[in-house]
């Protein structure tokens, strides 16, 4: 009997559910949001929840256990110096949580996340969800500094399509 096993086990055995986990986790960082199942994205919330406590700490030692838990490293390859700033700036999982998220929950006392219900997938019928943080904003005005005011691009128009007027002939 499982009497007071609280693991949920997806169908893995620990060693993958753990990597899935951390992805799914490193995901969530990047992107901010990640569309999953439901038991998936209420096992990856507690992994998720942790990591930001240990990304508000920001000390060497809580990055060395986030980069173990999330199994986090740098760039596989050898990468030019532009393209290892772009590395950093859209990849780097540790940059990421460390730098921007973290910050933006410093005054909240857990909560981070939260996940929204949807439809059932056609497929499987399994159900889907959505796990997203909270309230998150941006912790730094780099971004919006990234792009002038005055150098905005201005939305496309397209010309509306025009049909060639239909001609009926008639016949007499």
């Amino acid at each position: 009997m499982r009497h007071l096993k609280h693991t949920a086990k997806l169908g893995r055995t620990s060693e993958h559910r753990n990597a899935m986990l951390a992805n799914l986790v490193c995901s969530l960082i990047k992107h901010k949001r990640v569309t999953t199942t439901l038991a998936k994205a209420k096992a990856a919330r507690p992994v998720a929840e942790k990591i930001i406590t240990l990304g508000k700490r920001d000390t060497l030692q809580a990055r060395r256990l986030v980069t173990a838990r999330l199994r986090t490293h740098g760039p596989t390859i050898q990468l030019t110096k532009d393209e290892r700033r772009k590395w950093r700036q859209n990849e780097d999982v540790l940059r990421i949580l460390f730098e921007e998220i973290a910050p933006s929950f410093k005054e909240r006392n857990g909560g981070y996340t939260r996940i929204v219900k949807m439809e059932q997938r056609t497929g499987d019928a399994a159900q889907r969800a959505i796990l997203e943080w909270v309230d998150y904003t941006p912790a730094t005005p780099e971004s919006a500094e990234a792009a002038p005011a005055g150098e905005s691009k201005p939305a496309e128009t397209r010309p509306a399509e025009t049909k060639p007027a239909e001609t009926k002939t008639e016949k007499k």
